[in-house]
């Protein structure tokens, strides 16, 4: 009776949640990196050299930074609902009034402030999730959740390179179409979020009576359990000045490096072969659609196996291994091959990276040490495309910069790996992350 309760309330948690934080990280991330298909006639129309667009398309993770764990405190205190509807609609906004900018300055204030306005997002899904999801199912919902990103570049990516493709409209040009087509959604859906999430178990007037006490019951034992643990940091400024929480945000800026270079230059790269705009996205989506595979298939792996280490590092020295594979790539077929092994190592890397934090973290140091890994990791959002950037206005090739951006994920497999023999991690809840 007790399995069947279980098991029914695990379906609806997975059936109600899932699918609409995937469907709210997809515009997320496309709104995030739709930048690169607009480049393929924006940098021209405002005169935008390799640097200066490697540069406008990293700050945005300069404004994420500074943002991200005041907007993750905030969430804490007044609810997920009222405060991801705000990021939504801030961004989606932002996002729309990139269309109108005219040159480098412009191109570098939008980008900034559409980082500001979406700080907060990803790790307040994060916390949200761990509200919600017993430790069993906790890291596979939160695979599920990002394979969102790898889903959004294989379906935005033809999407984009189609937009692309437009006439003008009104005298607006196909880059200023793009912006203002794909933020609408995350307008609207801002808007949704307010009458579609629940902040807690407690209000889930979606849940039958039994199956809402049985899940308030089950995340309070937890939650019990995790503060009886001695390695257990519950305050925020605790939980800031944590070596745990300063190791994986150094991890994850690696990861991050690799993310938004492919995201932001991916296009760029392809293009140079000689593909038009939609070609472009269709062969910028094929390695998107195998790393979602590769993501959901490894974390179940890692949590089955009850092991994290080992599956970050050898992601990790993948994607490490792809990029220096791109850097010295020599035709399209070569570089396609190349950024299919950098998407599936990347993408592997996450869940049981992201498995690690609430091992050791909950309440105020949860919102925290988790917006703090997010905010620190995607800085990496900035150097790996400026390095990319920087190193094409330098050399002329994209060589360089890709072998530094597969540099970022070897240091992320040796701290991973320092990480593991410096401190031993909270042991892994019982069958915690296993789905059903």
């Amino acid at each position: 009776m007790h399995s069947d309760l279980e098991s029914r309330v695990s379906r609806k948690l997975m059936l109600r949640i899932i699918p609409f934080v995937m469907l709210l990280y997809f515009v997320s991330f496309l709104d995030r990196v739709n930048v690169g298909f607009a480049a393929l006639s924006m940098n021209k129309a405002i005169g935008l050299s390799p640097t200066a667009f490697g540069l406008g398309g990293g700050l945005f993770f300069v404004g994420y930074f500074l943002f991200e764990v005041p907007s993750n405190l905030i969430l804490h205190k007044v609810g997920a609902r009222r405060w991801i509807a705000r990021v939504m609609v801030s961004w989606g906004i932002v996002s729309a009034a990139s269309a109108f900018v005219s040159g480098p300055n412009s191109f570098y204030a939008m980008r900034f402030i559409l980082g500001i306005a979406e700080a907060g997002f990803f790790p307040g899904i994060i916390l949200y999730l761990s509200l919600w999801f017993p430790s069993r199912q906790r890291a596979v919902a939160a695979a599920w959740f990002m394979a969102a990103a790898p889903i959004s570049t294989a379906i935005g990516s033809p999407l984009s390179g189609a937009i692309m493709k437009l006439h003008p409209v009104a005298g607006l040009a196909n880059w200023q179409m793009l912006y203002i087509l794909e933020a609408a959604p995350a307008i609207v859906l801002g808007f949704l979020v307010l009458k579609y999430l629940t902040d807690t178990p407690a209000k889930a007037q979606w849940l039958d009576p039994k199956e809402r006490e049985w899940l308030i019951a089950k995340m309070k034992v937890e939650a019990n359990a995790k503060a009886s643990h001695a390695g257990h940091t519950a305050g925020a400024l605790s939980a800031l000045r944590d070596p745990r929480v300063i190791a994986l945000a150094l991890i994850y800026f690696g990861t991050s490096a690799g993310l938004y270079t492919l995201g932001l230059w991916t296009p760029l790269i392809i293009r140079q072969y000689g593909f038009g705009s939609f070609e472009t996205g269709l062969l910028a989506g094929i390695p998107s659609v195998l790393a979602v595979i590769a993501m959901v298939l490894w974390a179940r792996h890692s949590d089955r196996a009850e092991e994290r280490t080992w599956h970050v590092v050898i992601p990790c020295v993948v994607a490490f291994l792809g990029f220096v594979f791109a850097g010295s790539a020599a035709t399209a077929l070569m570089v396609i091959l190349a950024l299919v092994i950098v998407n599936v190592g990347v993408s592997a890397a996450k869940a049981p990276l992201w498995a690690m934090p609430s091992q050791f973290l909950s309440g105020a140091g949860a919102a925290a040490g988790i917006a703090m890994i997010n905010s620190i990791g995607n800085l990496g959002g900035f150097v790996g495309p400026f390095a990319i950037g920087w190193l094409k206005n330098a050399t002329g090739s994209y060589s360089a910069g890709l072998y530094v951006v597969g540099a970022t994920l070897a240091m992320s497999a040796i701290l991973t790996l320092m990480l593991s023999r410096q401190s031993k991690p909270a042991p892994i809840a019982a069958g915690e992350g296993q789905g059903h």
